[in-house]
C-alpha cells in the first residue's frame, strides 16, 4: 500500500503543511526519520490510499503489524457459462504481498444455477472476494482485473444495472467490500491477459478442482 506523508514545517516563526506524493509504505518511516532530523518538521502524519491518517507514533505500531498482513494485491476473475448443458464454472488468480514475499492463490469451482456468462463472471468475483476474506484482506486497495466489462463498468458506476441477477450479485459483491474496507480498483483487461482466471473457470466446468497457494518470489 502507498502512503501521504503530512507534515509542517516550521521555520523562524512561520508554519507551513506540506504533503508528500504517495510513496511506498516502506520507506514512510526512514522518510520520516530524515523529517525530523532537520528540527524544522513537526506533526508528522501518515494518510493511506483509504484516507485513514494516523500520527507517526501510531503508524509505527501500525507497520509492525501491516508487515503480517497480505498487501499489494491483484484479484485476477472469470466465470465459464455452458449454454448447451447449463454448467457454470468460476476462477481466480490473487497476487499479494505479506512479510516481504509474493504468494499467488489459484481456485475454481463449479457453480449451479445460473444462467448466463455474465452471471457466471459475477459468481467468480464473488468467489475471488471470499477467498481475499479468508486471507485476512482488510482495509487496503485491492486491484480487481477481468475481461467482463459488463462487471467491471455496472461494479464502478460507469454502467447501469438494469438485470435483477446481476443486481443481486452487484450488492453482494459491494456489502462485502464494504464489510472488509476494501477501496476496489476496477482495471478491465483483454481476454488475452487474463487465461489463467479463464482456464480455471474451464476446468471447473470440467470437473478438475485447483486449489494452490503458492510463493513465487519477493
Amino acid at each position: 500500500m502507498q502512503m501521504t506523508i503530512r507534515f509542517v514545517y516550521s521555520f523562524k516563526g512561520v508554519q507551513m503543511t506540506f504533503e508528500s506524493e504517495p510513496v511506498d509504505r516502506d520507506i514512510v518511516l526512514k522518510t520520516a526519520d530524515d523529517l525530523l532530523k532537520t528540527g524544522r518538521a513537526k506533526e508528522i502524519s501518515v494518510v493511506d490510499e483509504i484516507g485513514n491518517e494516523w500520527t507517526l507514533k501510531e503508524f509505527k505500531k501500525l507497520n509492525q503489524k501491516m508487515d503480517e498482513e497480505p498487501e499489494k494485491i491483484t484479484v485476477l476473475f472469470d466465470g465459464s457459462f455452458d449454454v448447451e448443458s447449463g454448467q457454470a464454472g468460476v476462477g481466480a488468480a490473487i497476487y499479494y504481498t505479506k512479510s516481504g514475499k509474493r504468494y499467488r492463490i489459484r481456485e475454481n469451482a463449479p457453480m449451479d444455477e445460473l444462467e448466463t456468462n455474465n452471471e457466471a463472471e459475477y459468481a467468480a468475483l464473488s468467489f475471488a472476494v471470499n477467498i481475499l476474506k479468508e486471507i485476512g484482506v482488510s482495509s487496503q486497495p485491492v486491484t480487481i482485473s477481468g475481461d467482463s466489462l459488463t462487471v467491471l463498468n455496472q461494479l464502478s458506476g460507469e454502467w447501469p444495472c438494469y438485470e435483477e441477477a446481476h443486481a443481486r450479485w452487484l450488492v453482494r459483491i459491494e456489502e462485502k467490500f464494504s464489510e472488509m474496507k476494501i477501496k476496489p480498483l476496477y482495471k478491465p483487461i483483454d481476454r488475452r491477459h487474463n487465461k489463467e482466471a479463464d482456464q480455471l473457470a474451464r476446468q471447473a466446468i470440467d470437473g478438475v478442482d485447483i486449489h494452490s497457494h503458492t510463493e513465487i518470489g519477493t
